[in-house]
């Protein structure tokens, strides 16, 4: 099969689907791999590296376009890469497409098999490819929250771990999957008091052991008001698969935070987890609301692309050789993994879609 892998065309970001390595061994296979010009430069790999391997490299992303039979991307394609797309493409990449219906609209007109990294589920319900992500952009939302608590960048300027003679900084968090659980632990390995809501016992139990500094709660509405009305930094991290992520809080429980606390949205790319939420990009990544600095970027794994990409395409590689070799349609993961095809909506969250 011919597999293209298109450069990133979303707002500063720097992933690319296939690293050398990886494109490497599917031509070891017998597969033709394009990579566009400068695709993987920004994750650190030069098109010489994909070149010595076996690689051809498309002059842009028409020519990439053109050549693929199956593209492999990592964020959903918008109006540059859309105009390329074609009805015989199978389109292997994130999509979310819950939260983008105009997008949906365009691939259902294109007709093409777009098969959505976030929704390949495994019989366990885990989420193979969607969780390397998810851990990084927990621990991302972190690192991006503790900043934006400094007084400089508009914060209540509280160092989350505090020091004898001060007080501890309080963290929430909503979810105890990857994301949220990798936010918890980064955050209580930094000092913060963390509370983690979240409805699995099992997940609870995980959490609890992260230290004495954690506590691990059902997300009873009145709790997590209390918990939000005391807390520094707030992290969203809630996810149904491949549905439009419930909002667990609300613009009134945010009111209560004191001015210059944090709020960041995990789960932005299925719509956001609260109500005050709205998508942003690296280059203007905040906004306030109700005193309240919020972060919201929906590709926030994009910002530390050698690590995510070299994550990112361990977690695909398997696979990309399952769709490349053709005969897939038995695979269950992969099955559910398909969004839209022949110009229809095929998961069972997005049916009801209103397009």
């Amino acid at each position: 099969m011919r597999i293209g892998v298109p450069k990133e065309t979303k707002t500063l970001e720097g992933r690319v689907a296939l690293v050398p390595a990886a494109a490497g061994d599917l031509v070891k296979r017998g597969h033709e791999v394009w990579v566009e010009k400068d695709a993987g430069i920004k994750s650190g790999f030069k098109d010489a590296d994909y070149e010595k391997l076996g690689v051809k490299i498309a002059a842009d992303a028409e020519a990439l376009y053109a050549k693929g039979e199956m593209i492999v991307k990592v964020k959903e394609p918008i109006a540059g890469d859309l105009k390329h797309l074609r009805k015989d493409h199978l389109l292997f990449c994130y999509l979310h497409l819950a939260a983008e219906p105009e997008l949906t609209r365009q691939l259902l007109d294109i007709g093409l098999t777009g098969v959505a990294f976030e929704t390949v589920e495994l019989p366990n319900g885990d989420l193979p490819l969607l969780a390397p992500m998810s851990v990084i952009a927990g621990k991302i939302g972190v690192q991006v929250g503790t900043h934006l608590l400094h007084q400089p960048m508009g914060g209540k300027g509280k160092l989350l771990g505090g020091l004898a003679s001060t007080e501890r900084g309080n963290v929430v968090v909503f979810g105890a999957g990857k994301a949220g659980g990798a936010a918890a632990a980064l955050a209580a390995a930094g000092g913060a008091n963390v509370t983690v809501f979240e409805m699995r016992t099992d997940r609870m139990e995980e959490m609890m052991r992260l230290g004495n500094n954690v506590t691990a709660l059902y997300p009873y509405h009145d709790v997590v008001a209390q918990a939000v009305a005391k807390a520094d930094l707030v992290v969203g991290a809630v996810l149904v698969t491949g549905a439009k992520a419930p909002h667990v809080m609300t613009r009134d429980m945010l009111k209560d935070m004191q001015d210059g606390s944090v709020v960041v949205d995990i789960a932005i790319d299925q719509g956001g987890c609260f109500e005050t939420s709205r998508p942003t990009t690296w280059k203007d990544p905040t906004y306030v609301e109700e005193g309240v600095t919020h972060f919201c970027v929906t590709n926030m794994p994009g910002a530390v692309p050698q690590t995510s990409s070299q994550a990112i395409c361990a977690a695909i590689l398997p696979w990309v050789n399952k769709l490349a070799e053709g005969q897939w349609r038995n695979n269950e993961a992969l099955v559910k993994g398909i969004n839209v095809e022949g110009g229809k909506l095929v998961h069972p969250a997005l049916l009801d879609m209103k397009l």
